[in-house]
Protein backbone atom coordinates (compact mmCIF):
# COMPACT_ATOMS: atom_id res chain seq x y z
CA UNK A 1 0.00 0.00 0.00
CA UNK A 2 1.42 3.35 -0.94
CA UNK A 3 1.03 6.32 0.79
CA UNK A 4 0.13 8.79 -1.57
CA UNK A 5 -0.63 13.13 -1.13
CA UNK A 6 -3.10 14.62 -3.61
CA UNK A 7 -2.75 18.64 -4.30
CA UNK A 8 -6.07 19.43 -6.48
CA UNK A 9 -8.13 22.61 -5.50
CA UNK A 10 -10.95 21.09 -7.75
CA UNK A 11 -13.72 19.08 -5.60
CA UNK A 12 -15.11 17.59 -8.61
CA UNK A 13 -11.73 16.00 -9.90
CA UNK A 14 -10.45 15.47 -6.31
CA UNK A 15 -13.07 13.79 -4.62
CA UNK A 16 -13.53 10.73 -7.50
CA UNK A 17 -9.49 10.46 -6.99
CA UNK A 18 -9.67 9.98 -3.60
CA UNK A 19 -12.07 7.54 -3.71
CA UNK A 20 -10.81 5.94 -6.53
CA UNK A 21 -7.04 5.67 -5.25
CA UNK A 22 -8.33 4.10 -1.81
CA UNK A 23 -10.24 1.53 -3.46
CA UNK A 24 -6.99 0.37 -5.23
CA UNK A 25 -5.41 -0.10 -2.22
CA UNK A 26 -4.06 3.37 -1.32
CA UNK A 27 -3.61 5.84 1.39
CA UNK A 28 -4.29 8.85 0.41
CA UNK A 29 -4.32 12.42 1.69
CA UNK A 30 -5.31 15.31 -0.28
CA UNK A 31 -4.49 19.14 0.01
CA UNK A 32 -6.98 21.81 -1.68
CA UNK A 33 -3.44 24.67 -2.01
CA UNK A 34 0.00 24.53 -2.71
CA UNK A 35 1.33 25.66 0.56
CA UNK A 36 -0.99 23.13 2.60
CA UNK A 37 0.35 20.49 0.12
CA UNK A 38 3.88 21.54 1.03
CA UNK A 39 3.43 21.38 4.88
CA UNK A 40 1.95 17.85 4.02
CA UNK A 41 4.69 16.68 2.23
CA UNK A 42 7.07 18.12 4.90
CA UNK A 43 5.11 16.49 8.39
CA UNK A 44 3.58 12.75 6.37
CA UNK A 45 6.24 12.25 4.29
CA UNK A 46 4.29 10.42 2.04
CA UNK A 47 5.41 8.04 -1.09
CA UNK A 48 4.71 9.77 -3.52
CA UNK A 49 2.68 13.36 -4.63
CA UNK A 50 0.01 13.75 -7.30
CA UNK A 51 0.15 17.53 -7.98
CA UNK A 52 -2.43 19.53 -10.34
CA UNK A 53 -0.16 22.92 -11.71
CA UNK A 54 -3.35 25.47 -11.49
CA UNK A 55 -3.64 25.89 -7.62
CA UNK A 56 -5.01 28.97 -6.29
CA UNK A 57 -2.46 30.23 -4.14
CA UNK A 58 0.73 29.56 -5.35
CA UNK A 59 1.88 27.74 -9.30
CA UNK A 60 2.58 24.06 -9.44
CA UNK A 61 5.58 24.46 -11.00
CA UNK A 62 6.63 26.69 -7.94
CA UNK A 63 5.08 24.08 -5.55
CA UNK A 64 6.88 21.41 -7.43
CA UNK A 65 10.54 23.23 -7.06
CA UNK A 66 10.01 24.08 -3.22
CA UNK A 67 9.39 20.32 -3.10
CA UNK A 68 12.76 19.42 -4.68
CA UNK A 69 14.53 21.95 -2.58
CA UNK A 70 13.80 19.60 0.75
CA UNK A 71 12.87 16.45 -0.92
CA UNK A 72 13.43 13.27 -3.33
CA UNK A 73 9.88 12.09 -3.15
CA UNK A 74 8.63 11.03 -6.73
CA UNK A 75 5.88 13.83 -7.86
CA UNK A 76 3.23 12.97 -10.86
CA UNK A 77 2.30 15.77 -12.32
CA UNK A 78 -1.83 15.74 -13.02
CA UNK A 79 -3.10 18.51 -14.66
CA UNK A 80 -5.02 20.12 -17.96
CA UNK A 81 -1.91 21.93 -19.43
CA UNK A 82 -1.41 20.31 -22.24
CA UNK A 83 1.74 22.32 -24.23
CA UNK A 84 4.70 20.66 -24.55
CA UNK A 85 6.38 23.23 -23.46
CA UNK A 86 5.05 23.19 -20.38
CA UNK A 87 5.65 19.62 -19.72
CA UNK A 88 9.33 19.97 -20.46
CA UNK A 89 9.18 22.66 -17.73
CA UNK A 90 8.04 20.56 -15.45
CA UNK A 91 10.06 17.13 -15.78
CA UNK A 92 13.12 19.60 -16.03
CA UNK A 93 11.91 21.03 -12.63
CA UNK A 94 11.62 17.55 -11.24
CA UNK A 95 8.49 15.94 -11.91
CA UNK A 96 8.81 12.37 -12.60
CA UNK A 97 6.02 11.75 -14.38
CA UNK A 98 3.19 14.19 -16.48
CA UNK A 99 -0.53 12.95 -17.01
CA UNK A 100 -2.74 15.57 -19.11
CA UNK A 101 -6.84 15.34 -17.79
CA UNK A 102 -8.89 14.35 -18.33
CA UNK A 103 -7.32 10.84 -17.44
CA UNK A 104 -9.00 8.04 -15.51
CA UNK A 105 -8.47 6.59 -12.08
CA UNK A 106 -6.61 3.58 -13.70
CA UNK A 107 -4.44 5.39 -15.75
CA UNK A 108 -3.11 7.32 -12.91
CA UNK A 109 -2.79 4.33 -10.63
CA UNK A 110 -0.54 2.55 -13.27
CA UNK A 111 1.63 5.48 -13.41
CA UNK A 112 1.85 5.84 -9.66
CA UNK A 113 2.63 2.41 -9.19
CA UNK A 114 5.29 2.50 -12.08
CA UNK A 115 6.95 5.13 -10.45
CA UNK A 116 7.08 3.97 -7.12
CA UNK A 117 8.43 0.22 -8.58
CA UNK A 118 11.63 2.56 -10.05
CA UNK A 119 12.75 3.37 -6.19
CA UNK A 120 14.91 5.93 -5.40
CA UNK A 121 18.04 6.49 -7.19
CA UNK A 122 20.93 5.20 -5.20
CA UNK A 123 24.54 7.07 -5.91
CA UNK A 124 27.11 5.04 -6.81
CA UNK A 125 29.40 4.17 -4.01
CA UNK A 126 33.32 4.37 -4.91
CA UNK A 127 35.04 1.11 -4.89
CA UNK A 128 37.34 -0.15 -2.29
CA UNK A 129 40.64 0.11 -2.96
CA UNK A 130 43.07 -2.47 -1.21
CA UNK A 131 47.01 -2.22 -2.05
CA UNK A 132 48.76 -5.12 0.10
CA UNK A 133 47.17 -5.13 3.45
CA UNK A 134 46.25 -1.42 3.04
CA UNK A 135 42.29 -0.99 2.83
CA UNK A 136 41.16 2.48 1.44
CA UNK A 137 37.37 3.26 1.75
CA UNK A 138 36.79 6.57 -0.22
CA UNK A 139 32.88 6.13 0.70
CA UNK A 140 33.98 6.11 3.97
CA UNK A 141 36.87 8.26 4.00
CA UNK A 142 38.75 5.62 6.03
CA UNK A 143 42.10 4.20 5.12
CA UNK A 144 43.69 1.12 7.54
CA UNK A 145 46.40 -1.32 6.96
CA UNK A 146 46.07 -4.74 8.69
CA UNK A 147 42.69 -3.84 10.15
CA UNK A 148 44.23 -0.74 12.07
CA UNK A 149 42.93 2.40 11.12
CA UNK A 150 45.72 4.93 9.89
CA UNK A 151 44.15 8.05 11.51
CA UNK A 152 44.90 10.06 7.90
CA UNK A 153 44.09 13.81 7.85
CA UNK A 154 41.82 14.88 4.97
CA UNK A 155 44.85 15.81 2.71
CA UNK A 156 46.81 12.72 3.63
CA UNK A 157 43.80 10.44 2.61
CA UNK A 158 43.42 12.55 -0.93
CA UNK A 159 46.68 11.70 -1.37
CA UNK A 160 46.86 7.78 -0.38
CA UNK A 161 43.57 7.74 -2.62
CA UNK A 162 45.22 9.04 -5.00
CA UNK A 163 47.68 6.88 -5.17
CA UNK A 164 45.57 3.49 -5.05
CA UNK A 165 43.90 4.66 -7.71
CA UNK A 166 46.97 4.61 -9.66
CA UNK A 167 48.78 1.43 -7.57
CA UNK A 168 51.90 0.51 -9.08
CA UNK A 169 52.13 3.02 -11.14
CA UNK A 170 54.87 6.13 -10.65
CA UNK A 171 52.94 9.16 -10.10
CA UNK A 172 54.73 12.86 -10.23
CA UNK A 173 54.63 15.52 -8.03
CA UNK A 174 52.86 17.54 -10.96
CA UNK A 175 50.18 15.29 -10.91
CA UNK A 176 49.65 15.01 -7.73
CA UNK A 177 49.73 19.09 -6.91
CA UNK A 178 46.96 19.34 -9.90
CA UNK A 179 44.71 16.21 -8.84
CA UNK A 180 45.48 15.96 -5.36
CA UNK A 181 45.99 19.93 -4.17
CA UNK A 182 44.29 21.20 -7.23
CA UNK A 183 47.35 24.04 -8.01
CA UNK A 184 49.62 24.39 -10.65
CA UNK A 185 53.54 22.79 -10.02
CA UNK A 186 56.07 25.44 -8.77
CA UNK A 187 56.77 26.49 -5.50
CA UNK A 188 54.33 24.41 -3.74
CA UNK A 189 56.15 21.17 -4.75
CA UNK A 190 57.70 20.56 -1.34
CA UNK A 191 54.28 20.50 0.28
CA UNK A 192 54.08 16.75 -1.60
CA UNK A 193 57.21 15.44 0.14
CA UNK A 194 56.43 16.67 3.54
CA UNK A 195 52.88 15.21 3.21
CA UNK A 196 54.35 11.49 2.29
CA UNK A 197 57.10 12.06 4.81
CA UNK A 198 53.86 12.15 7.08
CA UNK A 199 52.06 9.38 5.29
CA UNK A 200 55.27 7.19 5.61
CA UNK A 201 55.38 7.78 9.52
CA UNK A 202 51.84 6.19 9.53
CA UNK A 203 52.80 3.64 7.10
CA UNK A 204 54.96 2.33 9.93
CA UNK A 205 58.01 3.00 6.95
CA UNK A 206 60.69 5.91 6.09
CA UNK A 207 61.83 7.04 2.34
CA UNK A 208 65.66 4.65 3.45
CA UNK A 209 63.30 1.42 4.32
CA UNK A 210 60.19 2.07 1.86
CA UNK A 211 57.37 -0.77 2.32
CA UNK A 212 54.41 0.62 0.06
CA UNK A 213 55.50 4.44 -0.87
CA UNK A 214 58.52 4.16 -3.45
CA UNK A 215 60.20 7.32 -4.64
CA UNK A 216 61.62 7.37 -8.22
CA UNK A 217 64.04 9.64 -7.86
CA UNK A 218 63.29 12.69 -10.71
CA UNK A 219 60.49 10.96 -11.51
CA UNK A 220 57.72 10.38 -8.45
CA UNK A 221 56.39 8.02 -6.45
CA UNK A 222 54.95 4.84 -6.61
CA UNK A 223 52.45 2.55 -3.96
CA UNK A 224 52.44 -0.58 -4.44
CA UNK A 225 52.16 -3.84 -2.40
CA UNK A 226 55.13 -4.61 0.01
CA UNK A 227 57.52 -7.66 -1.24
CA UNK A 228 58.28 -10.72 1.23
CA UNK A 229 60.73 -10.00 3.78
CA UNK A 230 61.25 -8.05 6.83
CA UNK A 231 60.83 -4.59 6.21
CA UNK A 232 56.90 -6.12 5.77
CA UNK A 233 56.42 -7.14 9.42
CA UNK A 234 56.30 -3.75 10.70
CA UNK A 235 53.04 -1.98 11.53
CA UNK A 236 51.08 1.46 11.37
CA UNK A 237 53.20 4.29 13.45
CA UNK A 238 50.86 4.90 16.65
CA UNK A 239 51.85 8.45 16.09
CA UNK A 240 48.73 10.64 15.43
CA UNK A 241 51.03 13.20 13.22
CA UNK A 242 54.23 15.16 12.98
CA UNK A 243 55.40 16.94 16.22
CA UNK A 244 54.14 20.11 17.43
CA UNK A 245 54.58 23.24 15.93
CA UNK A 246 55.98 21.56 12.78
CA UNK A 247 53.71 23.67 10.81
CA UNK A 248 51.60 21.57 8.71
CA UNK A 249 50.54 22.88 5.38
CA UNK A 250 46.92 21.69 4.27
Amino acid sequence: MARLLLIEDDPTIRLPLLRALRERGHAVAAAQTALTGLQGVLDNRPDLVVLDLGLPDLDGLELLRMVRAVSTIPVIIATARDDEAEIVRALDAGADDYVVKPFTAAQLDARVRAVLRRGPEQPSRPPVLTVGELRIDPGARTASRAGVDLGLTPREFDLLHHLARRAGQVVSKRELLTEVWQVPYGSADKTVDVHLSWLRRKLGETAQQPVYLHTVRGVGVRLGAPEPGPATESGPATESGPAAGSGRPV
